[in-house]
């Protein structure tokens, strides 16, 4: 049997590495800055994707705030801005615009699987509107080994990003 990952540190991403998947993933020039912590809450809603090493151990969280999922889901499913903008409003994303944030997150283990660390895959994603469970918003409270950032997508507008390791 194969002994866990745990004994691997898990790669916390560069804002590069974050900006170069982003932008090519949604074929838009995409800015980072960093930004300060944002903690999921009732009062922040955002989309958290959970991913796991090959024991099935969460090993790192990415939240991206109401905003950003709204702007990323609909670059990649070629959605209008105004779509996005309607989304925001309404405070959850649509079917397309869900779906294209699912894929984004699926993409976004590639940053975390670097040689030397531990190899990490998509488990668990829920978009902003649909009911949280409590383990993954706790997890976005996590200080350490984290980095926030504001995202700004070409012609989309911008939001905020938190990649936590756990």
């Amino acid at each position: 049997m194969k002994a866990p990952d745990q004994a691997q540190p898990v790669h916390l991403p560069a804002p590069k590495e974050i900006r170069d998947l982003l932008g090519d993933l949604l074929d838009r020039d995409v800015t980072l800055k960093p930004g300060p912590p944002f903690a999921v809450n009732a009062h922040y809603p955002a989309s958290i994707a959970q991913f796991v090493d090959d024991s099935l151990v969460v090993r790192a969280v990415v939240a991206f705030d109401l905003p950003l999922s709204a702007h990323a889901g609909a670059a990649l499913a070629l959605v209008p801005s105004s779509g996005a903008e309607q989304a925001i409003e309404d405070g959850a994303l649509p079917g397309t615009m869900a779906e294209g944030l699912a894929e984004v997150f699926n993409v976004f283990s590639a940053v975390f699987n670097v040689e030397g660390a531990a190899h990490l895959r998509l488990y668990f994603a829920q978009t902003a509107g649909q009911e949280l469970p409590v383990d993954a918003r706790i997890r976005t409270q996590i200080l350490g080994r984290r980095a926030d950032f504001h995202v700004d997508v070409a012609g989309y507008g911008s939001g905020r990003v938190a990649v936590v390791l756990t």
